[in-house]
């Protein structure tokens, strides 16, 4: 089930699982590499620090590793064209940096785009509503379904906090778990932590809170519960992207925590 800007990978028809894997990609669109201001060299070098590389890797070989495979959403597109995680309206904070779910900044604070409101209405009509239209129907037609859903949301970040970031001064486990109030229950923050022991210490919310809900869901359904894994990226990952020795942990840690949930 695929589509230029996502593609859905089904499940076995008794999961609730849905793996939510949104930065993983290094692909932008040719008439949306035009308007950005990098050149080629500082392009790649800026994907190279916002990509969460490897995470589609993570999510697609722990779901074979699991015994009811998940479902899988993973966006095919770069975070550069559109981060389909941020709030398009005032609600997003990292607006505040150029990094809402359009950015005008890059990961150092230079500018990745011009201000223009214009482009960044057509970018959120091709790219993010569309994304979110499809991934909240998945999330409808699972909860239809089987009565409740759990959305996993596969990340990954750097050692070392972004000098555009806003959380320099937090903590950077191995593990960051991002929780909701409303949509994260105690019970799923206790087998995510449980399940990564063997990878290492996991922190609550830190250096990265939350966790994604379509909005026709959040804040209002309590049978769609959300969990986000932020791996910290040299648990699996050498310094030049390649997959370390603890990539095999790793998975091994995101295929128990979807057996146990």
């Amino acid at each position: 089930m695929g589509n230029p800007n996502f593609l859905i990978i089904p499940g076995d028809a008794q999961s609730h699982v849905v793996l939510h894997v949104p930065h993983s990609s290094r692909v932008i669109p040719e008439e949306v590499r035009a308007r950005i201001l990098l050149d080629d060299n500082q392009l790649q070098q800026e994907l190279d620090e916002m990509t969460d590389s490897a995470t589609e890797y993570l999510a697609t070989e722990s779901a074979k590793l699991s015994n009811a495979r998940p479902w899988l959403f993973i966006n095919s597109l770069s975070r550069l064209v559109i981060d389909p995680e941020r709030f398009p309206d005032e609600r997003e904070k990292m607006s505040a940096v150029g990094m809402g779910a359009v950015y005008t900044k890059t990961s150092s604070g230079k500018d990745l785009r011009a201000l223009d409101k214009n482009r960044d209405r057509d970018l959120l009509e091709k790219y993010f509503h569309p994304y979110a239209f499809a991934l909240s129907s998945l999330i409808g037609q699972r909860l239809k379904a089987l009565g409740a859903v759990t959305i996993v949301d596969v990340h990954s970040y750097r050692p070392l906090a972004h000098s555009n970031g806003i959380n320099k001064m937090q903590q950077r486990p191995p593990l960051c778990i991002g929780t909701d109030n409303f949509h994260t229950p105690a019970l799923l923050i206790k087998a995510m932590s449980q399940a990564f022991e063997g990878v290492g210490e996991s922190v609550k919310n830190e250096p990265y809170a939350g966790t994604y809900v379509p909005l026709e869901y959040y804040q209002k359904d309590r049978a769609v519960s959300s969990i986000m894994a932020e791996i910290r990226a040299d648990t699996f990952l050498n310094p030049d992207l390649t997959f370390s020795p603890g990539c095999e942990k790793v998975v091994s840690a995101l295929s128990q925590f979807i057996n146990q949930i």
